[in-house]
């Protein structure tokens, strides 16, 4: 096929055109460069190097005329373009509103021009979707807790409880339960992922929204300072200073490597289908970011001191990992690499890159700024 990924010389768009190359297929690629996440100076040809039948196209997803040329071209198409700070997005509202929702409003009007021709439309959705995700009480109920309030927070009430004040339990959040955007990135997802059932509904296109949860891996961008827990604290290892263990370090994510992610838009991408279907795309397993944190410190051998501060952002979640029981069953997706090997692969990397010296701290100065952290 004719493959067109938007925002596809990111952290997974390359490894996704590497792995689709390597099968046969000729990959369009189209991305802005974001200075953010690919840093000032882009060196072109070492984005496209071992990348046979791959063309990159330097454009904006909301390019009408471009993204209208790069869709008559395509076979398939997997949209993972996209504005990914959760806590930036909760002050520069529009900015993200116009890319993630807009953009992806232009490629479905133009992939629906061509229906007959693209085959499979994959979106990369994300677990932000559901915000606090899925818990029980003691007596076996279900709850979907609201978001926790900055009241709350500055409180350090971190935890979830039911009205009678009883203890909640995480459990694994599946695809039909409670949709909740906690911040205007995830709403911006969710959006997206509505837009999509109505085109797919409409249309008789088969669209796949992938709900990823919070993928690493080497390959990911150690430049931005909004986004990937993972990328700020191997920075901060590698230069022994202290890491900022945010509310008292037990809030947990399901985190997948980024192969596996890769290995999942593949299957979608062949796999026959009709109308819209959602999956999660994670581990299943919680690991809480105090884990991480000494997991990683160990691997990379740091000197580095971890300070639970109590400092917390607003729109930021206590828990949340997958179901993943709709991805076996529809898709026969399972992650194959588990978090101590897919740490251990990313810190290899990381110690063959240049140390990134930017400090994270900007970044929560910003969110202070604004009230939205503390």
């Amino acid at each position: 096929m004719n493959i067109l990924i938007t925002g596809g010389a990111g952290f997974i768009g390359l490894k996704l055109a590497r792995a689709l190359t390597s099968a046969g297929d000729s990959v369009l690629v189209l991305d802005n460069l974001s200075p953010q996440i690919h840093g000032e100076n882009v060196d072109w040809p070492a984005i496209l190097k071992d990348l046979p039948n791959t063309t990159l196209v330097r454009g904006d997803v909301n390019d009408e005329r471009l993204v209208k040329d790069l869709v008559l071209k395509s076979d398939a198409i997997v949209h993972l373009a996209a504005e990914t700070g959760t806590g930036q997005s909760m002050y520069e509202i529009n900015k993200y509103s116009h890319i993630n929702v807009s953009g992806s409003a232009l490629l479905l009007e133009a992939a629906s021009q061509h229906r007959q021709r693209i085959k499979k439309f994959v979106f990369a959705s994300s677990r932000s979707v559901y915000g606090e995700g899925s818990y029980v009480s003691a007596d076996g109920a279900l709850h979907f807790p609201a978001p926790r309030s900055p009241r709350d927070l500055g409180a350090k009430q971190w935890d979830h409880r039911a009205a009678d004040g009883s203890p909640l339990r995480a459990i694994g959040t599946a695809e039909q339960h409670a949709i909740s955007p906690a911040s205007i990135y995830a709403a911006t997802k969710y959006a997206t992922e509505l837009y999509c059932r109505i085109v797919a509904d409409g249309y008789g296109m088969s669209i796949d929204a992938l709900r990823f949860q919070n993928v690493y891996g080497e390959g990911q961008s150690l430049k931005n300072p909004y986004t990937g827990i993972l990328s700020i604290f191997s920075n901060l290892f590698r230069q022994n200073k202290e890491i900022n263990i945010f509310e008292d370090g037990e809030e947990s994510r399901d985190f997948i490597h980024v192969s596996d992610v890769v290995r999942a838009i593949e299957i979608s991408l062949r796999s026959a289908s009709t109308g819209y279907r959602v999956f999660n795309v994670g581990t299943g397993k919680p690991t809480s970011v105090l884990e991480i944190a000494n997991t990683l410190r160990s691997i990379l051998k740091s000197d580095s001191a971890l300070r639970i501060s109590g400092d917390f952002r607003v729109g930021d979640i206590r828990h949340c990992f997958a179901d993943t029981s709709a991805a076996k069953a529809h898709l026969n997706f399972e992650a194959s690499v588990g978090i101590e090997e897919g740490l251990g692969r990313f810190a290899a990397w990381v110690c063959t890159q240049p140390v990134v010296t930017a400090d994270p701290a900007r970044a929560m100065a910003e969110l202070k700024e604004k009230g939205l952290a503390n």
